[in-house]
């Protein structure tokens, strides 16, 4: 069945089993994940998971919409409207690195890819909740940036994403394809100084 067209129950242990899955595809992935664990994790029986979540694809999305608004929310509040570009951009790097980089991160991405054909709106949902959020946080505060004549975007939509395409700069395609070997602290720090200062020197207004 389409998980689209499947209706999730948010009844009184919603909040538990979404906490205890979160716990297990964490720990073992999606594909080693089990309902039977899943259950014992969240203190429930199989028969009350399945009631709120019949299919555990859908389980696996809501998890990772949480997940990703989190990590939004959390970016959020770490971007103060007034706080010059430079500091922000960092921030809002070091942040991106981090979740895409993650163990949980790379597993989402992974997953979307795989059930696109089946489950199209598996990817939709993620990058709704989680890649849109952060875009739409970056433009408001280019916004506020250029109002106080510290950045100069036309096209901030675009700019925002050209931003998160830098903070996958070499990174990225060495952890999809299981290149180069392990990613140090020094391989992010490179990266996201790379990318804010090419973004600065695209978009900033000199001083």
């Amino acid at each position: 069945m389409n998980a689209a067209n499947q209706e999730i129950k948010r009844g009184r242990k919603y909040g538990q089993v979404l906490n205890g899955a979160w716990e297990v595809f964490r720990r073992d992935g999606f594909e080693g994940a089990s309902v039977d664990d899943i259950a014992r994790e969240s203190g429930v029986s199989k028969a009350t998971l399945y009631s709120y979540f019949p299919d555990k694809r859908l389980l696996f999305l809501e998890v990772a919409k949480g997940e990703c608004c989190r990590q939004a929310t959390e970016s959020s509040d770490l971007i103060p409207c007034k706080a010059a570009p430079v500091t922000v951009l960092t921030g809002a790097a070091t942040r991106m690195v981090d979740f895409f980089l993650s163990d949980f991160g790379m597993r989402v991405f992974r997953i979307c890819v795989a059930e696109s054909d089946r489950f199209p709106e598996l990817g939709r949902e993620f990058y709704r909740n989680g890649p849109a959020l952060a875009r739409a946080r970056l433009v408001d505060y280019f916004h506020e940036a250029e109002a106080r004549g510290e950045l100069r975007i036309t096209d901030k939509d675009l700019a925002a994403d050209q931003f998160a395409e830098l903070c996958k700069a070499d990174l990225f395609s060495r952890l999809v394809f299981g290149i180069g070997g392990p990613i140090s602290a020094e391989d992010r720090a490179r990266v996201i100084t790379g990318a804010v200062e090419t973004f600065l020197a695209r978009y900033g207004v000199a001083g």
